[in-house]
């Protein structure tokens, strides 16, 4: 075994294991000691848990050389992110405000990830309740870095589980996503990541203003993993009261790549934020390319109106509720830009959010009528490439309705699923990512069309320039 191993997809893992040719013992001392080499650099986990993952490898090992594994995700390996509760390990949401006390019960994802065998590495860094689409804050000594280029963000807020699966540690990674969270590391990672319709993977706890725009789900090297675990984390929890109905039996089975009969719209300018020149070329090329494949591809023009005007208060709100329930004498923990937000929207009153609500359904309405003539909206994930390390969210240089989740929030407010997969460089050799949206439930749809993208684009897992890279970090 080499470190290489550590990028076998799960059906790469599960056809050794069934051959003998590997352990999941091994593999998870592979990983264990993969993130011993490039944690110092990237600095993503919050918590390594070397015992409790090799316990469930060694329990995994068990099984599969009886001949009896669980199913396609026993002995696979997972991080977790570190606002989602593990039973006996702290969450702590990466604030100092939160408590050291371990969780008394895992949330849904988790305990269905443990009835699946998966192996759980750790817990993986987020900003401070999730705020931000970086990952830095007070809980951190030092920002999680981007293995692409260490002198960069993976994003945010699941941004720690993103540079992991980028970085070859953890087969894929538990995210969940309020504003782009998911899809935000993804794209700048160069990795796969899905945003399922809301209620689609149960959760719990949930609290706050923002428990409705919230959705868990995976993020992966390939689309074909990610079906897999999607239908796993899919399974009904009945403690989320948001949860959809389970789905049938199968409903991810047989999945092909599909573009042809397709109706796609393809908006570079979605919402009239227009991407800057180097993801603007990357999304042209791969217009192009999906074009020449045989895709019906029409531009569309901006779709929805500005976010900001509409939605602003609504957020602001958000955080307000959040900062309420941390006692005022602990407040100066706080991430200080974080609290500047959550104070400002202290005086926003119940009028201002029951407007925002009525206006998601609003949005709604304009995605849906869109949807009477395409099946499926491609746009970019994010209007730039990953930033410097050291950018400040929601500055004048980096502001949260131009730069973090112009792209990617829509598909929150009005509760639809999307997905973002790599579909090429900048000039800087960073990665770009394409956004595919659908209307509710079509889970299956945008899976479909993702696997024939990801086929005709050919964007190599891992790419020739993050193998370099990665060779240097460590």
């Amino acid at each position: 075994m080499n470190e290489a191993d550590c990028f076998l997809t799960v059906d790469e893992l599960g056809n050794r294991y069934a051959q003998g040719m590997l352990t999941p013992t091994a593999v998870t001392l592979l990983h264990l000691q993969r993130i011993a080499r490039l944690e110092p650099a990237l600095n993503a986990f919050q918590l390594i848990d070397a015992e409790g993952a090799l316990k469930a490898a060694v329990d995994s090992t068990a099984r599969w050389q009886a001949g009896q594994p669980i199913g396609p995700l026993d002995g696979v390996p997972v991080t977790i992110k570190d606002n989602v509760d593990i039973a006996g390990l702290p969450t702590r949401h990466g604030s100092r405000t939160s408590e050291e006390t371990p969780a008394a019960a895992d949330s849904p994802v988790v305990a269905r990830l443990r009835e699946a065998g998966s192996v759980i590495l750790g817990k993986t860094r987020l900003p401070e309740f999730g705020w931000k689409g970086l990952t830095d804050g007070p809980l951190q000594d030092a920002p999680t870095r981007n293995p692409w280029n260490p002198g960069r963000t993976p994003g945010g807020s699941s941004g720690g589980g993103a540079a992991c699966v980028a970085a070859g540690i953890g087969t894929f990674a538990f995210g969940n996503d309020g504003g782009g969270s998911i899809r935000i590391p993804a794209s700048f990672c160069g990795i796969f990541g899905i945003k399922p319709t809301f209620g689609r993977v149960p959760h719990h706890p949930q609290e706050g203003l923002f428990a409705t725009l919230v959705s868990g789900g995976p993020m992966t090297r390939t689309v074909a993993e990610a079906v897999t675990v999607l239908e796993v984390m899919a399974r009904p929890d009945d403690r989320d009261w948001f949860a959809l109905p389970p789905p049938e039996a199968g409903w991810l089975s047989g999945l092909r790549p599909r573009l042809a009969g397709l109706r796609l719209a393809y908006s570079p300018d979605l919402g009239g934020i227009a991407p800057d020149p180097d993801v603007r070329a990357g999304m042209e090329t791969a217009i192009a390319g999906l074009r020449a494949a045989g895709a019906a591809i029409t531009e569309v023009g901006p779709v929805i109106g500005d976010l900001k005007t509409t939605f602003n208060a609504f957020w602001l709100a958000g955080f307000a509720r959040r900062l309420r329930s941390i006692p005022r004498e602990r407040w100066d923990e706080l991430d200080p830009k974080f609290r500047e937000v959550a104070e400002s929207g202290l005086a926003i009153d119940i009028d201002a959010v029951l407007a925002g609500e009525a206006a998601r359904a609003a949005l709604g309405r304009e995605f849906a009528v869109l949807h009477r003539d395409f099946d499926l909206l491609l746009t970019p994930t994010m209007p730039r490439v990953a930033a410097p390390v050291e950018t400040v969210y929601h500055s004048q240089g980096y502001d949260r309705w131009r730069d973090g989740v112009p792209y990617t929030l829509p598909f929150n407010l009005t509760g639809l699923p999307a997905a973002t997969l790599p579909c090429g460089l900048s000039r800087d050799g960073l990665p770009i990512g394409l956004q595919v949206s659908g209307p509710k439930y079509s889970e299956r749809l945008i899976l479909e069309a993702c696997l024939a993208i990801e086929q005709v684009l050919a964007f190599p897992q891992p790419h020739p320039v993050l193998t370099d890279q990665l060779g240097r970090l460590g």
